[in-house]
């Protein structure tokens, strides 16, 4: 299965007074990662809007906060497409420092969703193949 890294930084906007990063925050930071999966492999989600009316949201999540990030930290969010079927996907996730401490877990589910219908519809073949290619 490969991993997919993507560095991050911890910004004043995404903690709290104390410093602390906002539990929310880290959905955003695990967003940021998995839409970058998608950038890899050549799928740009403005042309699935705009040219599809398909989306891809978040049907579940689970999420475990291990170990408080800090404002200035440097992190990674370590991403692996973990299961494919005809409609969704399984993403693990994980934040970690560079020396392999844990911040956060979480799983994620992600729908792919036709607009127009407002319900779950199958992805393109090559998008399956294309997940496919990175999950091996």
């Amino acid at each position: 299965m490969q991993n997919f890294d993507w560095p991050i930084r911890v910004y004043y906007e995404d903690t709290d007074a104390g410093g602390v990063v906002y539990h929310a925050r880290y959905l955003a930071f695990y967003e940021r990662a998995r839409t970058e999966i998608l950038r890899q492999l050549g799928i740009s989600q403005q042309s699935l809007l705009s040219q599809h009316n398909i989306a891809f949201v978040v049907k579940k999540m689970s999420i475990d906060y291990v170990y408080p990030a800090r404002l200035d930290d440097l992190l990674i969010v370590c991403s692996q497409i973990d299961n494919i079927k005809r409609a969704s996907l399984l993403f693990k996730q994980k934040i970690i420092d560079q020396s392999g401490r844990l911040y956060s877990e979480a799983e994620v589910v992600i729908a792919c969703v036709d607009l127009n219908k407002k319900k779950p519809c199958v992805f393109p073949a090559f998008f399956i193949s294309e997940f496919y290619k990175w999950k091996i």
